[in-house]
């Protein structure tokens, strides 16, 4: 498993990490399939868990960029299959696949969805890049999850549709299929909950 973005020389230690791993993956001379997915969503993840505490605790979403780009969500059941047919059969052997979701849309959009789903209202504030790179910063010293990485920011300001760089396509068959509707958003979201004290690093710490 990698990341659709994972690739060298970019600057950033999470993407130059994972191309390192896929490199000695490629070279160590075993069968293997190199899965480079996109941003995953489903129960426990960190997309629906973080944006429903978000909107729990207040209703306000800052993009990531004036101009934001796409995503394409990628249900866990979609990822599932081409993991079962990497795993059980010889049809991605050898191969490097990138797994994006079946539908490109604004993460702002996708936090509409979201808060539609969970009954509440969402304000959309426009946000640079830069403004989102100091939050995340923030958050990292102060939280024991981070609501948002500096490495998060880098993707959704990259946007989360094409794999860097190409790979082999997938079968049309293992296609994913599943669109981010309110019935995949609903079977994904954890119990209902607001941000609070437990979630910073030094209230973690003390207890």
């Amino acid at each position: 498993m990698s990341f659709l973005r994972a690739r060298p020389d970019c600057g950033s230690a999470y993407h130059e990490s994972k191309w390192a791993a896929e490199e000695i993956v490629r070279g160590s001379g075993l069968d293997y399939t190199v899965v480079k997915a996109g941003m995953t969503y489903g129960r426990g993840d960190h997309m629906l868990d973080h944006l429903s505490h978000l909107l729990h605790t207040a209703p306000l979403f800052a993009t990531v960029g004036l101009v934001e780009r796409p995503v394409r969500p990628l249900a866990i059941e979609d990822l599932e299959t081409v993991l079962a047919a990497a795993l059980l059969t010889d049809r991605l052997s050898r191969r490097t696949v990138a797994v994006t979701g079946a539908e490109a849309l604004r993460m702002s959009e996708a936090v509409r969805r979201i808060a539609r789903v969970l009954g509440t209202r969402v304000y959309i504030v426009p946000s640079p890049v830069w403004i989102n790179r100091l939050f995340a910063q923030l958050f990292e010293w102060t939280m024991t999850v981070p609501l948002v990485a500096k490495a998060q920011v880098r993707i959704l300001a990259e946007g989360v549709v094409d794999a860097a760089p190409p790979c082999d396509p997938l079968p049309a068959d293992l296609m994913p299929t599943r669109r981010f509707t309110d019935g995949q958003i609903r079977k994904g979201l954890p119990e209902p909950g607001a941000f609070g004290l437990k979630d910073l690093r030094r209230c973690r710490e003390r207890a």
